[in-house]
């Protein structure tokens, strides 16, 4: 069993105790406790609110009495993250009455509020541990963190760090950990193997572009296909974006990451599915020979696509990979992809938009997020906007003329790559969190990823 480096299952000394409290249990837990203490807490304005801890002070001077943590109720998770994050290092323990807290979710919560980027600077704090016991279930819980943890420093590096070959060989050191078949096609073999919309986002860069191709577990079990946008860094082509625009363009191949990291825990847990990784890896930046505004680029499905903009360059690259995905009728396809501005207008960076042709698909995943914590929300493929996407010279324009309903139309476009009689998912992702949130710091961060795999483990478990 591999366990992460925030849990202990042999605590070498007495843990601290955590106690969570909310504020409808707050008063209750004030009234069981000594009236020096109880009014010693009351002073320093502790109200249970989410996420604050308050250390209690020792009895005799040595180690504190225990720590009393805000929680939002049973299943909360992130309060726990939080926790994690700001405690003086040291081993604690999970207490309070049992009944009170979920311990799954207190505990994959530590391990989540655990996460730093430090592959630039260590930080100077030590991780506190987590004492619990070692389980099979410890053992999900640290995959599934261990996942997110991938999805996030795949974001988090820079473009310098994580160009189409970087990302390739992180794929390729996934797939090798757990058995996976990993195949690259590079450069102009893109051209020769018909994958004629990566080549023509990715040619004007001299990081050549990759489609990346991992495939897992028994060819006679369901499949299941994930593609995930791998644009390492977008320039918006000749199309450019203002400085403004460009500045996070190192976590446009977060939907590579998703893809990655979501894979990584379908195979690191076994799920009885045959699964397959799509990611067409780019960089989309500006050169002699960069693709241009109404150029009309063929696609691997023989459709015509005319140019409207290069900036939608995500879409061009899926629309490839899709079709291959399509190519072999599995059971699920899901995309992943930060995709439009125009879905972080509607919906915020906080939640991730869905897409799907499939109502008990989609209404799986949303069963999925409530369980885990981890939202979606869906939004229509409203075909009437189809239109918006009409070429006068081509089968279709990959922006239209029309500023209305991006995030519509974008999940339009890839749905005409999409094959029939297929049960297809598109995430509009931000893959990011701007300011801190409680257990969660500014950076990369995966949505939708657990939402979608507590859907396949239900579907498809052991």
């Amino acid at each position: 069993m591999v366990f992460l480096d925030c849990f202990t299952t042999e605590a070498q000394e007495q843990p601290v105790e955590i106690t969570p409290v909310n504020k409808d249990t707050f008063s209750d837990w004030l009234t069981s406790q000594s009236g020096q203490l109880a009014n010693w807490v009351k002073k320093t304005g502790f109200y249970a609110e989410p996420g604050k801890s308050l250390i209690l002070p020792p009895e005799d001077g040595g180690k504190p009495l225990g720590v009393l943590l805000g929680t939002v109720g049973k299943n909360d998770i992130w309060s726990w993250g939080e926790a994690a994050e700001h405690l003086a290092s040291a081993t604690y323990s999970i207490g309070g009455k049992p009944n009170d807290t979920d311990l799954d979710n207190a505990t994959l919560g530590w391990a989540l509020g655990s996460y730093a980027f430090n592959r630039y600077r260590q930080s100077k704090k030590t991780v506190s541990k987590l004492a619990v016991a070692a389980s099979p279930t410890l053992t999900a819980i640290s995959n599934t963190a261990q996942a997110v943890y991938l999805t996030r420093d795949l974001i988090n590096t820079p473009a310098s760090d994580m160009g189409p070959g970087e990302l390739a060989a992180c794929a390729k050191d996934t797939a090798d950990r757990f058995n996976a078949v990993c195949k690259v096609i590079t450069g102009n073999d893109l051209l020769r193997d018909n994958y004629p919309m990566v080549h023509a986002v990715g040619r004007a860069s001299t990081r050549a572009p990759r489609l990346i191709d991992i495939t897992w577990g028994k060819p006679d079990r369901p499949k299941v296909t994930l593609v995930g946008k791998g644009v390492c860094f977008d320039t918006g082509g000749l199309d450019l974006k203002p400085s403004s625009g460009m500045l996070m363009m190192k976590k446009d191949m977060g939907g590579a990451a998703h893809a990655l990291g979501l894979g990584q825990l379908i195979m690191a847990n076994r799920l009885n599915i045959r699964l397959r990784i799509l990611i067409p890896a780019v960089e989309n930046s500006v050169s002699g020979d960069a693709f241009r505004p109404m150029d009309v680029l063929k696609t691997r499905d023989g459709m015509s696509v005319e140019i409207g903009n290069t900036d939608a360059e995500g879409r061009l690259i899926l629309g490839d990979a899709l079709t291959e995905a399509s190519a072999e009728k599995p059971d699920i396809v899901i995309n992943f992809a930060t995709l439009t501005g125009a879905a972080r207008i509607a919906l915020g960076p906080d939640l991730a938009v869905m897409f799907s042709n499939n109502d008990t698909l989609a209404k799986d995943i949303e069963v999925g997020a409530d369980q885990c914590d981890d939202p979606v929300w869906r939004l229509p493929l409203w075909k009437p906007y189809r239109r918006f996407l009409d070429s006068k010279i081509a089968d279709i324009n990959n922006a239209g003329q029309s500023r209305f309903a991006g995030a519509i139309t974008a999940a339009l476009f890839l749905e005409e790559f999409v094959g029939d009689n297929i049960a297809w998912a598109h995430f509009d992702i931000y893959g990011w969190n701007p300011i801190k949130r409680i257990g969660r710091s500014v950076g990369g961060e995966a949505m939708g990823l657990r939402a979608v795999y507590a859907m396949l483990e239900k579907k498809y478990s052991k």
